[in-house]
């Protein structure tokens, strides 16, 4: 198994991320399958202010460039995407094109 932890920012409007929170309750069956079809049985994404927080569980041979592939094919992973895109906001550090940034482990108990 694999894991990763991921972070984003939303914009700062409440309006904007309670939107953003009830879509995340109600995801698109295609999206969970895209999810699936990629190698991850586990995601969970945590919510403070405007801050965005993933954990994801992967098989051994989940590849990131793999997903992105896999989702760049999907017009309806592209769809929700869009959507999404309208609620998020970059970290300044992002790599260009870079949504979620994968966080490093510094601890573990």
């Amino acid at each position: 198994m694999k894991r990763y932890a991921l972070t984003l920012d939303l914009k700062d409007d409440p309006q904007l991320i309670g939107q953003y929170i009830e879509h995340h309750q109600n995801v698109w069956p295609e999206i969970v399958r895209s999810i699936k079809a990629s190698g991850i049985y586990h995601m969970e994404i945590y919510h403070v202010a405007t801050r965005l927080f993933m954990i994801i569980e992967a098989e051994e041979s989940f590849s990131f460039e793999e997903k992105g592939q896999m989702d760049a094919d999907n017009p309806k992973v592209q769809e929700w995407e869009l959507l999404m895109d309208q609620y998020q906001q970059r970290l300044p550090f992002a790599q260009r094109g870079e949504k979620w940034v994968l966080m490093n482990k510094i601890f573990e108990l």
